[in-house]
């Protein structure tokens, strides 16, 4: 049995899979708030207890998380929560011998190999060139970016924190965007525009007359309302915000693919993407992606791609655990 984990700033996603052959079934799933609790080694030992009339006699062999945050010596300090959390003290508490932390970005990475088909919504197809490095972003509570490379007989994920470097704008509109966040925060990186909370931000640079009724709670999150209204076109300056939200979401996909030669294909995680999928579908971010003077036409031969389960860094991460215990 394998326990594996995604571990994000909103929600914890754990699951635990039972190994025949080499391939993994998820036999049990459960999603915890990851506000509820102080510190991720009680989310884990909850499951745990929880998890337990699924093992059938047999013991928890290995386990791995990915976590928003870097991996410096198997411990990370979440980026997103108070929490450090550390292999060694899990090791003791779940009584598990084998554990391994990775980036959020890395879980994902690593399940791409594993996914069926179905899984992925094509954006462009293009031609992915065998062994190309590929590039990976997720935009969620935060903006993951990684990328993989093939090592001659697998992709390896390459960690990167490049979410919290500095916004670069597109347009004269986004110039002003720049503008008018510089004034609230000391550092515009992409993932305060990329995220969850970038759409309330984005809301109230193109009108600060219109509210919403998510505004006026403190412990709300505004984004699914102006998303909602954005897909049923309820309101223009929620269309108008997503729109924008999508142009930069594109834009930076187009900065990553170009960074790290991204010639075996670019692929979209994270929930937001998953959520808004009828807006990444209708041509906009791709546009955005290859819109990079010279090098569009490399840009329009990369394949990209959303990643449609968002139960895929549970799957990487086992996989991940798995191999330190097979090989």
């Amino acid at each position: 049995m394998i326990l594996a984990g995604d571990v994000g700033g909103t929600k914890c996603n754990l699951a635990l899979f039972s190994e025949k052959d080499g391939k993994l079934t998820c036999v049990f799933r459960q999603r915890f708030r990851s506000k509820d609790f102080a510190q991720f080694d009680l989310i884990a030992k909850e499951f745990a207890r929880l998890a337990a009339s699924h093992l059938n006699g047999e013991k928890i062999e290995a386990a791995g998380f990915g976590i928003a945050g870097p991996v410096i010596n198997n411990r990370v300090r979440a980026t997103n929560l108070p929490w450090m959390i550390d292999a060694a003290v899990l090791s003791q508490e779940l009584r598990v011998e084998e554990i391994v932390l990775l980036n959020d970005l890395g879980a994902w990475g690593h399940s791409i190999e594993y996914l069926d088909p179905k899984q992925f919504c094509v954006l462009n197809e293009g031609k992915a060139e065998p062994g190309g490095t590929r590039g990976l972003l997720a935009a969620g509570t935060g903006l993951g970016e990684s990328l993989l490379v093939w090592n001659g007989k697998r992709y390896q994920v390459v960690p990167s924190e490049g979410g919290h470097s500095d916004f670069a704008p597109h347009t004269e509109q986004q110039i002003e965007l720049l503008r008018f966040m510089k004034r609230r925060y000391p550092q515009v990186s992409w993932e305060l525009i990329l995220s969850g909370r970038g759409f309330r931000t984005l809301h109230e640079f193109l009108s600060s007359t219109v509210k919403h009724a998510s505004f006026d709670d403190p412990d709300a999150d505004p984004a699914p309302e102006i998303t909602k209204n954005a897909l049923a076109k309820t309101c223009p300056v929620c269309v108008e915000t997503l729109d924008l939200w999508t142009d930069i979401y594109g834009a930076e996909a187009g900065n990553l693919a170009l960074k790290v030669l991204a010639l075996g294909g670019v692929y979209v995680a994270g929930g937001i993407a998953v959520k808004i999928l009828e807006k990444m579908k209708d041509g906009r971010f791709f546009q955005a992606f290859k819109d990079k003077w010279h090098f569009e036409g490399l840009l329009k031969n990369i394949p990209v791609s959303v990643i449609l389960d968002e139960n895929a860094p549970q799957l990487g991460a086992a996989y991940e655990a798995l191999r330190l215990i097979r090989g």
